[in-house]
C-alpha cells in the first residue's frame, strides 16, 4: 500500500484516536501530523509489517506520552475553564463530558482506557503498546474506571424529596 493511500484511509481514524487521547483537537492534529511525518520517512519498513496500522497507532501513543511530558514543562499553569460550545446534539454533549472526565486521568491510565474501550485491544495488545506487563494494564484500567466512577457520582445531581 502506498503511503498516500494509507493516509487517505487511516488519517480520520488516527485523528479520532488522538483526539480521545489528548482531549484537544488542535493537539491531536499536531500529534498525528508529526507521527505521519515520521512514518513517511520509514514507510518502506512500516508498510512491510503484518499490521502497519497497529505500529502507527503505537507511534501515536508513544508520541502522546512524550508530548504530555513536554507540555507539562512548557504549558502555562493558569486555570482556564474550557469553553463548551453545545450544538444541541446529545451525542456531542455526552462525548464532550466523557472527554473532560478522561482528561482528568493520569496519562498512562487514559492511554490504557482508550486502547481498551476505544481501540478495542486486549490486555496483551495494550501491554505491548504501552511497554508494560498485562497486570499493570489491568490495574491501570481498574484505577481509571474507579476514578471515572467517583467523578460520575460527584457530578450527579442530588435530588432530595421535599416533605
Amino acid at each position: 500500500m502506498e503511503f498516500a493511500e494509507y493516509v487517505a484511509r487511516q488519517r480520520p481514524a488516527l485523528m479520532r484516536f488522538a483526539t480521545v487521547l489528548t482531549c484537544r483537537t488542535w493537539l491531536a492534529e499536531d500529534l498525528v501530523s508529526d507521527v505521519l511525518g515520521r512514518a513517511f520517512e520509514r514507510w518502506e519498513r512500516i508498510s512491510g509489517m503484518a499490521a502497519p496500522n497497529a505500529y502507527v497507532r503505537r507511534m501515536v501513543v508513544n508520541e502522546y506520552l512524550s508530548w504530555r511530558r513536554r507540555l507539562t514543562r512548557t504549558s502555562p499553569r493558569a486555570e482556564v475553564e474550557p469553553m463548551v460550545i453545545s450544538d444541541g446534539a446529545d451525542e456531542r454533549a455526552e462525548r464532550d463530558a466523557m472527554i473532560r472526565r478522561l482528561a482528568g486521568l493520569p496519562r498512562k491510565q487514559r492511554a490504557a482506557v482508550v486502547l481498551r474501550y476505544y481501540a478495542g485491544l486486549s490486555d496483551t495488545e495494550i501491554a505491548t503498546q504501552l511497554g508494560c506487563r498485562e497486570t499493570t494494564v489491568r490495574s491501570q484500567i481498574h484505577r481509571a474506571l474507579n476514578a471515572l466512577r467517583i467523578d460520575l457520582t460527584a457530578s450527579a445531581p442530588n435530588f432530595q424529596e421535599t416533605s
